[in-house]
């Protein structure tokens, strides 16, 4: 079997996080890596959706095996916002820290901070499409902690942690995280994949 895979993101932080958790039996290629820089679309309502969209886009495209995600921090006393809506909750040309800022604004002082993110991976193989999924509780704090990750890393500690994931080393952050369980579903069904 040919393990070589693009992985249909833009966002060169979350392609460097599952290259390490690939640990190199993976060979997964960037969108530049086949001269793709077409605007991936991305306007669907579920993760689901949106993962799927992101994977059939390249492939249609480029006709070459490949997968792509889609996460959302799902906070409860939010009604499980903002989900779908995490990367731009603040409007499409905001950055994180202004996600951030109207997520704590959204939450005030209420002490009910469980959260959790979700990851959905979606894999085109062969023609075929299959969907594994990732997930992790945690709580929200209302202050930033932290230099490492991205998104809202700063603000998120995983259950049973006492460190949000951007003050985790990668390396802990890849062995628990929502994606880390997303992609080891994914891995271990390519190792055991038959034609």
């Amino acid at each position: 079997m040919e393990h070589k895979f693009v992985f249909a993101t833009e966002n060169e932080h979350k392609l460097q996080e599952v290259k390490e958790i690939a640990g190199g039996k993976f060979d997964i290629l960037s969108l530049n890596e086949i001269n793709c820089i077409d605007k991936i679309p991305e306007d669907q309502n579920t993760l689901e959706g949106n993962a799927l969209q992101k994977a059939r886009f390249i492939y249609d495209k480029c006709k070459i095996n490949c997968f792509a995600d889609d996460t959302g921090l799902e906070v409860d006393v939010l009604n499980g916002e903002p989900g779908v809506y995490s990367a731009r909750y603040a409007g499409v040309n905001c950055d994180f820290d202004d996600n951030i800022k109207k997520l704590l604004r959204e939450m005030g002082d209420t002490p009910y901070r469980n959260a959790r993110f979700r990851t959905i991976v979606a894999l085109i193989l062969d023609e075929k499409e299959y969907f594994f999924e990732g997930k992790i509780n945690g709580e929200i704090i209302s202050q930033k902690r932290g230099i490492r990750g991205f998104g809202y890393d700063a603000i998120f500690i995983p259950e049973g942690l006492t460190e949000t994931f951007a003050e985790l080393p990668s390396y802990i952050k890849n062995s628990i995280s929502h994606r880390a369980i997303a992609m080891e579903k994914l891995f271990y069904f390519l190792r055991h994949y038959q034609k």
